[in-house]
């Protein structure tokens, strides 16, 4: 006989501590000591569902009263509608945000009838239904009363705090006012709070592992991350709160020892759903892009020649593949965010002092080079017949605006990059000077055409230099002022023959004695490569909005501001009398209490982390400690990973952008205002608190209405509107 010290568990039967299931919440019902054991809620159609469609009403009303008032084209609107155009008239452009919310946009333009040919500048003409437009980007920002609410619950805070904190979000002027525009913003703010919602109801659902209720929380939080993912690269923030939410489940189940399988379990099932799901979304939402925008436009040079050669009606599509002598070249770098080889009559103001290449970004006639024999050479262009040029060719290439020769020469140094040369547009064709000459050495052939012939977009060659051996370079590096900010051009003798920076292009081909060719038929695109190129595009955009510091913008802001309300937006240029104004200014009442609760919060987790180190009794119920504080690090969790990587951004900020963090900071703010009613007050005096913040909010909001839905009268009558000396609401007075 076995007593249960000396008990032997069988390899079938596994000892308690590898059995146990991963609950992380104690089970309704568990024992209690003194104090009832602390309940989930539990959702009552007849009471939360009726309170949720008033608070949806409510919200409505916000966000539609007088939305059309202004019928002229409102700050961002030139930006996001342009764009929506673009979707409808399938013209390819370039933006720094991925494509989804931009395609919500332009769904709104379809179904208000828009046919794409307004360009969204000035008034709105007649036939744009530009109020519909409104009201759907609407819907999104009237959604997020409602999942606040769902997400309060799903946190277990009580019902009275649930509809305090979705008044919050529905008595926020910003979050108002910025509903009310054809904006990015709204689209991304509900994805944000979906995901919230969704992992709200999955922590929620953990004592249900592998239920149909957890899977349906688990994909609701994966397809709520691929969409907010697919609206702004800010959504990739909410990717890393929800990454370290569950980085923190699983090693929970680690300290727990939850059994190896079980653990494995979960780990696979938030891959899935976690990992797989939204990047699959991500990826469909570009593949959308690219199936519906098959048509040139105004992005086409952000993007590889063999890309744009594929679009409809792109001049690249058809031109004369093999290229020969005195033609009319495009020179493209392939190394990412160079451009295309480029020159102006504007000197280097050292080394040489001779004309200044350089590499360009945009379409140009600057961009425009002739190829042509190295002196000596006799050759008629109009008489004989066209001579290909070849592999190991040695060339001259004349600037075709200023007729100077690409250049190079041991004397000068590059003027930024060490090591290599200078290079520069000098002399003309058929002087006697060996710096002018190039040898075309090719590297690789992406048509099916594989000869020593020089080719049209397919043909990726290095241009080296003949007396140096350095190699024509391009590597994104950018010139001071004096070069108009392009990127420099060295000629490098360092780079490999087969690196990025030292490939080029033929990226257009213009010859009249040659027949044109469909390039479509031979160039070869997959979706993987124009994904990453047009992602690698995006970034490249992003870091280029930097602000510029020494010129004053009444728009931007920074970071440590926002939380203060310290300098709200116009977000219009005109602020005369007649003119309908809005303004950006959050709830003073709102953004002032739930920056002070976002930024004590630290200090309230280490008081109670010093309580409990002493040993002081706790005044939580069982079971009470973990929801608060699982419910807590996810609101403050959301606020922190929204708003302080900001501090680290080095492109342009504005108010707006505080929006996502202060969505988790009204919702932290609601939470702590029930925790401090549950423990500190009793009986009708937490009631009477929860109304008075309601109250107090309501009056906060109104008193500020009439920038939130329009002023058309003399700012000044707005009195006692302006609480901080640096709000610009009557005079334009900004201080960076």
């Amino acid at each position: 006989m076995t007593t249960p010290a000396s008990r032997k568990f069988s390899k079938a039967e596994p000892p308690p501590s590898e059995s146990k299931s991963f609950t992380a919440y104690p089970a309704p019902g568990e024992s209690a000591t003194s104090r009832a054991p602390y309940m989930r809620n539990r959702w009552i159609p007849g009471t939360d569902g009726v309170i949720v469609v008033v608070l949806t009403a409510l919200c409505a009303f916000t966000r539609l009263y007088q939305i059309g008032r202004r019928a002229i084209v409102s700050w961002d609107e030139s930006h996001f509608g342009k764009f929506g155009a673009f979707y409808v008239r399938r013209q390819w452009f370039h933006d720094v945000h991925p494509p989804l919310a931009k395609a919500l946009i332009a769904l709104s333009e379809v179904l208000a009838g828009h046919n794409g040919t307004f360009e969204f500048k000035g008034p709105y003409p007649d036939y744009v239904n530009y109020k519909f437009m409104r009201q759907f980007t609407a819907m999104f920002g009237i959604g997020l009363v409602p999942l606040a609410y769902v997400a309060c619950h799903q946190l277990n805070m009580s019902r009275r705090a649930c509809v305090l904190a979705a008044c919050f979000v529905l008595l926020d002027n910003a979050l108002c006012v910025m509903s009310r525009f054809i904006l990015l913003d709204e689209s991304l703010l509900f994805f944000t709070a979906a995901t919230l919602c969704s992992v709200a109801g999955l922590q929620n659902a953990r004592h249900q592992a592998f239920s149909r209720t957890w899977w349906r929380w688990l994909l609701l939080t994966g397809a709520s991350l691929g969409l907010v993912a697919s609206c702004k690269w800010v959504g990739f923030l909410t990717i890393a709160l929800v990454g370290l939410y569950t980085i923190g489940e699983l090693f929970t189940m680690y300290t727990e020892c939850v059994a190896v399988r079980t653990v494995a379990r979960h780990f696979m099932a938030r891959v899935l759903c976690l990992i797989a799901i939204p990047f699959l979304i991500y990826a469909a939402c570009f593949k959308m892009h690219f199936m519906v925008l098959n048509r040139s436009g105004s992005g086409d040079a952000r993007m590889p020649p063999a890309f744009q050669a594929s679009l409809k009606g792109s001049p690249l599509g058809k031109q004369p593949f093999t290229v020969m002598y005195d033609s009319q070249l495009t020179l493209r770098s392939m190394h990412a965010g160079s451009g295309m080889l480029h020159s102006h009559a504007h000197r280097f103001p050292e080394g040489s002092g001779q004309q200044q290449i350089t590499c360009y970004g945009h379409k140009d006639s600057n961009n425009e080079w002739i190829i042509a024999r190295p002196r000596g050479v006799g050759f008629n262009n109009t008489a004989d017949p066209p001579v290909p040029v070849r592999h190991g060719d040695v060339v001259n290439l004349m600037h075709q605006q200023t007729k100077a020769v690409l250049h190079a020469h041991r004397a000068f140094a590059a003027p930024v990059t060490a090591g290599a040369y200078e290079v520069t547009a000098y002399g003309r064709l058929g002087w006697k000077d060996r710096n002018n000459d190039w040898r075309v050495e090719i590297v690789r052939e992406q048509s099916r055409i594989v000869n020593s012939e020089l080719h049209a977009i397919t043909t990726q060659f290095n241009l080296r230099h003949v007396p140096t051996g350095c190699l024509l370079s391009a590597e994104a590096v950018r010139l001071p002022s004096w070069g108009f900010g392009q990127t420099e051009v060295t000629c490098s003798r360092q780079n490999a023959s087969g690196a990025a920076t030292s490939l080029w292009v033929v990226e257009k081909h213009v010859n009249s004695r040659l027949p044109k060719t469909d390039m479509r038929k031979l160039v070869k695109r997959s979706f993987v490569e124009d994904f990453v190129e047009l992602n690698l595009a995006m970034a490249r955009s992003n870091n280029a909005l930097v602000p510029d510091r020494d010129k004053h913008n009444h728009l931007e802001s920074d970071a440590w501001s926002w939380p203060f309300l310290v300098y709200p937006m116009r977000l219009l240029g005109s602020w005369k009398e007649g003119d309908i104004k809005y303004y950006e200014v959050g709830n003073p009442l709102l953004w002032w209490s739930s920056a002070l609760c976002c930024l004590l919060f630290p200090l309230q987790l280490l008081f109670h982390f010093a309580r409990k180190q002493r040993g002081v009794p706790a005044q939580w119920a069982p079971g009470e400690e973990l929801h608060y504080w699982n419910g807590a690090k996810l609101l403050w969790g959301g606020w922190a990973l929204h708003y302080l990587p900001f501090f680290l951004f080095g492109r342009v900020l504005y108010l707006h952008h505080y929006l996502p963090s202060l969505y988790f900071a009204l919702l932290l703010l609601a939470f702590e205002i029930d925790y401090f009613c549950r423990h500190v007050l009793r009986g009708r005096l937490q009631n009477v608190v929860l109304a008075l913040w309601a109250v107090g909010a309501l009056a906060v909001f109104c008193w500020f209405a009439p920038l939130t839905f329009g002023y058309s009268g003399a700012i000044e009558e707005l009195k006692y509107r302006k609480w901080l000396p640096t709000w610009n609401i009557y005079e334009d007075r900004h201080v960076m």
